[in-house]
């Protein structure tokens, strides 16, 4: 004889049958949920586990690798050119000059092109940074919190940190990962964040030092503009500046044909710096404004989809670069005693 139950037994019954039990890949340890929770936290090492994240099959790893040699030959061939070139451009003006004005400026060539071409050599081939390693797996081994926020990597069959991120084009988890950049064919990350910045910072002033210097060249190796104002008359005043422009831009352009190789050399090395230089402004100053807000770019794409607060400070500059203790330590300081009056 069928017994008869009561709604609120029957919602209890449905919801004990859809629970399920599976195990923790943190610490091994058998946890009950219901059938809804994809994603779940363990409450004992913490770690976080996502079973419906399907692993992503990556058939482009040896395309991306390739494009990143590439971009990375184009950039030392580039970096090169423009050292011996510049160099092979500029040195009979400079010396023409004087030798004092030669040597000072063949310091200032050879400071900043080593500068520039060892932070380089640090950000591209030096690794980026790996996660330590961590004990996983088992109960006895992992103890309690010891996994906090940590997921496993489908990619690298390990444990994640929440400050680590898979680069699918380097092919392992990267610590503090910042972005993958083609140029240097290698991530940005904890271990050559700074060196990638210092590449910055000396490529601008390198750029900006080339750029004058070919602009000045070119001043004295210049041929005279062949330009005629007299085919002008008759021209109203509507169409008289377009026309005068035209004539101006005609008479350069005849006086690029006239140029010698080393002319050639210093135009082309002015529009390119110039250009580069734009970029890698940009580039810098956006940088530095995720380090003084104390995130990198990947962290900051997910805090604006938590709407998480930022914590803008000058001090994350001063950590990132090394300082250990704030620039108001190294100030003097002034100890301002009162008088005592004795009675």
């Amino acid at each position: 004889m069928a017994s008869s139950s009561s709604p609120e037994e029957e919602q209890y019954v449905t919801e004990v049958t859809d629970n399920y039990e599976t195990t923790c890949w943190g610490c091994g340890l058998h946890i009950l949920l219901p059938s809804c929770a994809s994603v779940f936290k363990c409450g004992w090492c913490g770690a976080i586990t996502n079973e419906k994240k399907p692993k992503r099959e990556d058939k482009c790893v040896r395309w991306r690798l390739l494009r990143d040699r590439c971009f990375l030959s184009i950039v030392i061939t580039f970096m090169l050119f423009v050292i011996f070139g510049g160099v092979w451009a500029l040195y009979p003006m400079i010396f023409s000059l004087s030798l004092l004005c030669g040597v000072f400026h063949s310091i200032i060539i050879a400071i900043l092109s080593i500068a520039t071409i060892s932070f380089f050599s640090l950000a591209a081939f030096r690794c980026a940074g790996t996660p330590p390693n961590i004990l996983w797996g088992s109960y006895p081994t992992v103890g309690k919190g010891d996994l906090e926020n940590y997921t496993f990597c489908r990619y690298c069959s390990k444990p994640k940190s929440p400050r680590a991120h898979h680069c699918r084009s380097c092919g392992k988890c990267i610590l503090d990962m910042d972005h993958h950049c083609p140029f240097i064919g290698n991530c940005v990350g904890a271990a050559n964040h700074r060196s990638f910045i210092f590449f910055l910072i000396s490529a601008v002033s390198s750029t900006l030092y080339v750029a004058i210097m070919a602009a000045y060249a070119s001043s004295y190796i210049w041929p005279p503009l062949k330009y005629s104002f007299g085919r002008l008359n008759g021209v109203s005043q509507k169409y008289l500046a377009w026309k005068v422009l035209s004539e101006l831009v005609a008479a350069f352009l005849g006086s690029v044909l006239l140029l010698s190789s080393r002319g050639l050399v210093l135009v082309y090395l002015f529009i390119s710096s110039v250009s580069l230089q734009i970029g890698l402004i940009v580039l810098l100053w956006q940088q530095l404004s995720y380090i003084y807000q104390g995130k990198t770019y990947l962290s900051n794409l997910s805090s604006a989809a938590e709407n998480e607060e930022e914590k803008k400070d000058c001090q994350n500059i001063v950590r990132f670069f090394g300082f250990q203790y704030p620039a108001t330590r190294f100030l003097p300081t002034f100890n301002v005693t009162r008088k005592r009056h004795v009675k």
